[in-house]
């Protein structure tokens, strides 16, 4: 019974890990974005528009990829 306890907390604390994860990507990629847009100077802020989608999917496609790691682990 107390080692499915430490299993479960540790599933809930890589459920936690992933939240920071996206956020940290999408970050990223959101500055590399403005960078590029100030150093180009462009009117409107096409590489901080790509790189925040590319930074959205890329992390959701990582969830994704993570969970079903997660749950097969419960197997």
């Amino acid at each position: 019974m107390d080692k499915n306890k430490g299993n479960q907390l540790r599933k809930y604390l890589a459920l936690t890990g992933i939240a920071f994860e996206m956020g940290a990507i999408i970050f990223v990629c959101a500055y590399v974005g403005k960078r590029l847009d100030a150093y180009y100077q462009l009117e409107k802020n096409w590489f901080t528009m790509g790189f925040v989608l590319f930074g959205v999917a890329s992390s959701l496609y990582l969830v994704i990829k993570q969970l079903d790691r997660i749950n097969n682990s419960k197997k």
